[in-house]
């Protein structure tokens, strides 16, 4: 499971670093943005279940490498640009792994139902959620249509609820996210 982690911070660091070089930032603010990206869900989940500092926050090894892959991006965003689809599957991955990991903590907590959804949920795309708020956007999971990402994370969050099978929390929000998009799903909005 380490490794599904490393690959679901990093891939969600990518992401965080290449939407504030698409914003014009400079390179502090490339690597903030993918340091909040990479660790904010998780931060904001250890804060839900009173643990301090967040367990992000003390892996120097992991947070070493979000800033190196926060640089890498800044300097070779051309390139990385061009691996978006290979981007979306790690950050799918990343979002299964997240929703799970932070599901379990809830439990573990002592978390009833609803809390180990939303200490799911919010590890999954609590980064982004931030991130997205730091580029001046509206968060993309209010409305992203065709893409069901918040909803994959708690429902693979609420998987862990019933079944305490990290597996099949992974498995659960994988197929919602990957079958949503290809079926192009999409949650009600107001008319």
């Amino acid at each position: 499971m380490e490794l599904w982690v490393w690959i679901g911070t990093l891939a969600f660091a990518v992401g965080g670093a290449l939407e504030a070089v698409r914003r014009g930032f400079d390179l502090v603010g490339v690597l903030l943005t993918a340091s909040i990206t990479a660790v904010g869900g998780g931060s904001v989940r250890d804060l839900v279940v009173g643990r301090l500092p967040p367990s992000a926050l003390t892996d120097e090894g992991l947070l070493w490498a979000v800033a190196a892959s926060g640089a890498l991006t800044f300097f070779l965003h051309p390139r990385l640009a061009r691996l978006e689809r290979g981007l979306y599957y790690a950050d799918t991955l990343g979002l299964g792994v997240f929703a799970a990991l932070g599901a379990a903590e809830g439990l573990a907590a002592g978390l009833g139902f609803w809390g180990v959804v939303f200490a799911g949920t919010v590890s999954g795309v609590g980064g982004g959620v931030l991130r997205d708020l730091l580029t001046g956007r509206i968060p993309g999971v209010f409305y992203r249509a065709g893409d069901l990402y918040a909803t994959a994370a708690a429902a693979g969050a609420a998987t862990l609820y019933l079944t305490g099978a990290l597996w099949a929390a992974v498995l659960v929000t994988l197929a919602l996210r990957l079958g949503g998009r290809r079926l192009g799903l999409r949650l009600p909005t107001p008319r």
